[in-house]
């Protein structure tokens, strides 16, 4: 039974296993001075446009650091949702390698919009005691497993944009979010007016790997110095081919496509499995990506989790808690099923048959 706790605990996809190891057959130049980060950067400017300037890493933590601190001077600040990833599960890491000061932002559903953020930037920027607002960073998928159209980012860009300020999206779960909408990773992101882009490729089937990107004018400030601020960071990897040959497989095709939506459709039949009553309840929206927010009785959680491995992501006053259920790249029908049928007999006939 496969893990229902995180995509980053999926496998990798076969064809990134063939890139891997094509890449290691000769040797290459290091640092990226090779023919696989030609190909791979070739075919992320395909993706999001001929503008987009691009260095390839190792994870998402650095994407994050890298992305942020190529745009910032010292006194500035980004603005995060306050359960923003880069606020919460990166063990300060912005804080400590870039010095980044992070303005959280209260949320109901982990997203940011113009009118919430628009208080804190009103107040700090000019403030010669204050950090200033710099960088507005927002997550898609979004940390409750809320998704951002491309026009609520390009609101958020627009208005980034007048204050002088710009967006980074943190696109660890892009792919899912691109799958869920039927659009494109461009209408996400540069397209939107996004400025810079932390791209996962971890949690969607490449073995590890992830890349900072930068668009437009954006991409033109930061390209003169983001190799040396790369290395200055510890980021830069030396045999960059086996970053680069994994996003060659996941990029120049539709394998990102093929990948993100097998998850989320097994996100979507676990979302319309689940039992209807008065002990179930969904957190905000469900089945968009690839997870699935939902209540359940304390009294069933720790049973379950014994069998299959998911997360209580938040304790409640009562006698629910909210837990998290992630699908991957290679979840499968059956195993959706299975968990499934293991929730509805720790419920119990009556609960299940009791709807609200």
């Amino acid at each position: 039974m496969k893990s229902f706790a995180s995509d980053n605990y999926a496998g990798a996809h076969p064809a990134v296993f063939e890139a891997l190891i094509q890449a290691n057959i000769q040797h290459v130049p290091s640092y990226g001075d090779d023919p696989y980060t030609d190909r791979a950067l070739a075919a992320l400017q395909a993706q999001f446009g001929a503008d987009t300037h691009a260095r390839l890493l190792f994870n998402g933590t650095s994407a994050n650091i890298l992305c942020l601190s190529a745009l910032m001077k010292p006194w500035d600040g980004v603005i995060a949702a306050k359960m923003a990833h880069i606020n919460t599960d990166e063990c300060g890491a912005p804080e400590r390698v870039a010095g980044i000061k992070v303005i959280p932002i209260d949320t109901d559903n982990g997203k940011l919009t113009v009118e919430a953020i628009a208080p804190a930037v009103e107040h700090l920027q000019g403030f010669e005691h204050a950090r200033q607002p710099k960088v507005v960073s927002i997550s898609n998928v979004a940390e409750l497993g809320t998704l951002y159209s491309p026009e609520e980012t390009k609101a958020l860009a627009d208005y980034a944009h007048s204050k002088g300020m710009y967006l980074h999206v943190d696109g660890a779960r892009l792919a899912n979010a691109a799958a869920a909408q039927g659009v494109s990773l461009a209408a996400l992101t540069s397209e939107a007016g996004v400025d810079a882009l932390s791209l996962g490729g971890t949690k969607n089937g490449m073995m590890y790997g992830d890349a900072a990107l930068w668009f437009g004018e954006a991409a033109e400030v930061v390209k003169a110095g983001s190799f040396m601020l790369c290395k200055a960071s510890s980021m830069l990897g030396s045999k960059m081919r086996f970053q680069a040959a994994q996003f060659c497989a996941m990029y120049e095709g539709e394998l990102w496509l093929e990948c993100a939506r097998q998850a989320n459709l097994m996100a979507k039949r676990l979302a319309d499995g689940l039992p209807e009553t008065c002990d179930v309840a969904f957190v905000d929206e469900v089945g968009l990506a690839n997870e699935v927010f939902a209540h359940l009785p304390k009294e069933i959680i720790n049973p379950l989790q014994e069998e299959f491995h998911f997360y209580t992501w938040e304790a409640g006053a009562g006698d629910t808690d909210i837990v998290r259920w992630v699908t991957s790249w290679d979840t499968t029908e059956d195993e959706v099923d299975v968990l499934l049928a293991a929730i509805r007999a720790a419920l119990g006939d009556e609960k299940v048959k009791k709807s609200c």
